[in-house]
């Protein structure tokens, strides 16, 4: 029996009624975006509605979510699964009382475990389930297999692009790998684009427009729209500060749109896509089938 099989049979042994986290993978088909300033300003954002929320921060080498909120983790995931640290132990607290949990290399490394491992992950994960509302995952740009494994993995993704016509070309070049991954189901996962650093609403919704036209007719893809961020020196002054716009200047239009998105998000999942996405759990047992073909 392989790895994917054993860590799924783990998972259908757990009959006890358990709480799960909403997981959503933000992603970009090219980096510098603002793919993690909206990562972690929706963080912020739901939480201030009462959320708990997590961010695993899945951007190997680069820890922008790190750098964005001024911390330095001191463990991260491979820490709980090779060197016996407890979970509550890895989760940095940020603004707001969000968790971030730094994956480094630690995702790359739960390919390769026995069974005892498999059944700690498993653990592992229903405890994250268990303590968050959201667990919003912030994954690498591009398509590397990495951040493939991880959307395929996903049933909820927000998709980062700007109105410059290189970061539309290279959204949709992510959405065209996808589409052509034998891994991937169309009605498993439910895309949401964001137009970021927008001069209105309107050149985000034309944005949208442009990609989902090509995409529906060449990929038959569905996607929907999430809203715009516009561009505004607010945001370049929180940067500098180290800090983001939702807590630097919480009235800025940036701040105000992402607010806006994370109302949009709360409340516009039906009951029956929350149970469908089964947790970060689910997600993880995912990951390891698609690794293991």
């Amino acid at each position: 029996m392989d790895q994917a099989q054993q860590l799924r049979n783990i998972i259908k042994q757990q009959n006890m009624q358990r709480h799960l986290a909403r997981v959503i993978t933000v992603t970009s088909g090219k980096g510098g975006v603002g793919k993690s300033n909206v990562s972690v300003n929706l963080a912020l954002q739901l939480a201030r509605k009462g959320k708990r929320v997590i961010i695993l921060d899945a951007d190997f080498g680069l820890a922008n979510v790190e750098i964005m909120l001024g911390i330095r983790p001191k463990y991260n995931l491979a820490d709980v699964m090779f060197r016996g640290r407890d979970i509550k132990e890895i989760i940095s607290t940020g603004p707001e009382n969000i968790g971030i949990i730094s994956g480094g290399s630690g995702i790359k490394e739960l390919t390769n475990i026995g069974s005892d491992q498999m059944q700690l992950l498993v653990n592992v994960m229903y405890e994250l389930d268990a303590i968050a509302d959201f667990i919003i995952i912030d994954t690498g740009a591009g398509i590397s297999s990495n951040v493939m494994e991880m959307i395929l993995s996903s049933t909820e993704v927000i998709l980062v692009a700007t109105p410059e016509p290189t970061s539309i070309t290279d959204a949709y070049a992510l959405l065209k790998t996808l589409r052509r991954h034998p891994d991937y189901k169309t009605d498993s996962l439910k895309i949401h684009v964001v137009g970021n650093r927008t001069q209105n609403n309107n050149e985000g919704r034309e944005l949208f427009e442009k990609l989902s036209s090509v995409v529906e007719k060449f990929l038959d893809m569905d996607m929907e729209y999430l809203g715009a961020i516009p561009f505004d020196n607010f945001l370049q002054k929180a940067v500098m500060r180290q800090q983001p716009v939702s807590v630097a200047f919480p009235n800025a239009p940036s701040a105000k749109a992402l607010c806006h998105m994370a109302e949009v998000i709360e409340k516009g999942q039906k009951v029956e896509e929350i149970k469908r996405s089964n947790g970060i759990s689910s997600l993880f047992s995912r990951m390891f089938h698609n690794y293991g073909r």
